[in-house]
């Protein structure tokens, strides 16, 4: 398909009156026929600054509902988006907006003093975004001043540039994901049949709208369909649950360390779930012991998988499955091609273990103004190359078995990480764990473990090779272990492996780390 639908203008049409996003903290709340409103009025204030179709604007900010605003007029006028990281300091942020081309950059009040350095480094020029003043926004008075004309004929062009992600950087500059109308409709219906979507679906947005989670997981699906969001500036494990609670949430989607959270929280034994028809997870697998904790609540976190180039969703697993395929993120979804590539080229048919490769409508064209990085990521037949170790088993169920760059070769075996987490959080003082290869004079690499206690109980390091060597083979045993309060994290919750690295190789043993 070409062309699509101008999202905001068409579920406009359909329910004007009906609910799309409540402001958690000023209680303000905005129709489909509001943000539709919005969104064109502020297109057309876009315009008539001068900007027009390809030009790039920025946003700094936590979570709002009039960033779907900015994200709606960004796709009437054909202006890219750029969410910025807010987690970033300025010094980060300022090439990355230089090699954007921003000429607009949107903030809150919380960023305002960060806004100002970017803007005194780059030129870029500021506009107030979303703050809360009472029951007003801080775009107000502009939009109330600006033409509500529609924009277009309302028709998208499938395949344009939408709107921008950056990836995390950790090897270098960040690269621009594109990101397209086609692939938002496509991943709505990815997630949209695994989870059961519905007109009535409640969500809550939370997480952060500078990664592709934050927007389409399950936000943007739930718009498309006609359902609501209530969102939250930052994550809140207390009022996430009271929402859950009030029946204010039907569909759910978290990382594993905001299902560590809530389980975490003191409200959880007063939560009742019986609204809650879908739980998503994604980024990494949920722990067995969290995925039986909410079990026992009567719900059913489901794994899943998928890239910022994905748009996200590929796998969703469905509840009938997961407690019997601890671990899968199911089966490929509808819109999305998946084949395994073994290490000599080969494609694997039936159960096997390879590269996961993708193509479908939901896959990113590629990196903005990156030619080299597109071609690299791409096979010379148009599949998109994770970068991440898949099996598939005799059900055709899929398991992600790590980060190819995440291997290490000890004595000359191949050690994958996610192997070794999987069995150290089965420990029963062990909440969370990391494990990095390390250079080793003897063995070429071996395992570091980094490991978070759960609360309450204290680890013994000394005891863990011990205990190991009763799950796993002498080689995959880390050679140490240390006890940190954290992980270094991406927002999308990933822990940052190559920090947790830098550390080691500095201070020469993870204890100090």
């Amino acid at each position: 398909m070409d062309f699509l639908t101008d999202m905001a203008a068409k579920r406009a049409e359909l329910t004007p009156e009906a609910l799309a996003f409540a402001d958690q903290e000023t209680g303000r709340r905005f129709s489909f026929g509001e943000i539709n409103d919005r969104a064109s009025r502020l297109g057309n204030l876009l315009l008539g600054r001068g900007l027009s179709r390809g030009d790039r604007m920025a946003v700094l900010c936590l979570n709002h509902p009039d960033f779907f605003v900015l994200l709606f007029a960004a796709q009437k006028t054909g202006i890219l988006l750029v969410p910025l990281n807010w987690r970033q300091p300025a010094a980060e942020l300022t090439p990355i907006l230089e090699v954007s081309g921003a000429r607009l950059l949107f903030h809150d009040d919380g960023f305002a003093e960060t806004a100002r350095q970017l803007a005194a480094q780059t030129g870029v020029e500021l506009l107030p975004f979303g703050a809360a003043q009472g029951q007003t926004s801080a775009l107000d008075p502009l939009l109330a001043a600006a033409s509500p004309a529609a924009i277009g004929c309302g028709r998208i062009k499938a395949h344009a540039p939408w709107y921008l992600l950056y990836t995390s950087g950790t090897t270098g500059l960040p690269k621009a994901v594109i990101q397209t109308a086609g692939m938002a409709y496509a991943n709505m219906i990815n997630y949209g049949q695994a989870a059961g979507l519905s007109t009535g679906e409640k969500g809550v947005n939370f997480l952060p709208l500078f990664h592709t989670a934050g927007i389409n997981l399950p936000t943007l699906p739930i718009f498309l369909n006609g359902g609501s969001s209530t969102v939250l500036r930052k994550f809140d494990p207390d009022t996430v649950l009271g929402l859950i609670d009030a029946g204010e949430v039907t569909c759910f989607f978290g990382v594993p360390a905001i299902y560590q959270a809530l389980s975490l929280s003191p409200g959880i034994g007063a939560t009742r779930f019986d609204a809650v028809r879908s739980l998503g997870c994604g980024g990494a697998p949920v722990p067995k012991h969290l995925l039986t904790e909410f079990q026992g609540r009567g719900v059913t976190i489901c794994n899943g998988m998928g890239m910022t180039e994905t748009g996200p969703t590929v796998f969703l697993m469905d509840k009938a499955n997961a407690a019997g395929k601890i671990g899968s993120v199911g089966k490929p979804q509808l819109m999305t091609d998946v084949r395994l590539i073994d290490t000599d080229g080969g494609i694997v048919e039936g159960p096997g273990e390879g590269e996961l490769q993708f193509r479908g409508p939901n896959i990113t064209p590629g990196y903005m103004d990156n030619p080299e990085a597109t071609i690299a990521t791409f096979t010379v037949d148009g599949w998109l190359k994770s970068g991440d170790i898949g099996r598939r088993d005799e059900d055709g169920y899929y398991y992600i078995v790590d980060r190819i760059k995440d291997m290490y070769i000890s004595g000359g075996e191949n050690v994958y990480p996610a192997e070794v987490e999987k069995v150290l959080v089965s420990h029963p003082a062990i909440l969370e764990a990391v494990v990095i290869g390390v250079a080793d004079e003897k063995w070429g690499e071996v395992g570091a473990a980094f490991v978070i206690a759960r609360p309450g109980m204290e680890v013994d390091t000394a005891a863990l090779p011990a205990w190991c060597r009763t799950h796993l083979a002498p080689y995959k045993i880390p050679k140490s272990f240390a006890v940190v309060d954290d992980m270094p994290r991406t927002a999308a919750g990933k822990v940052r492996k190559n920090i947790l690295k830098d550390r080691f190789q500095s201070d020469k043993t993870p204890e100090d780390a």
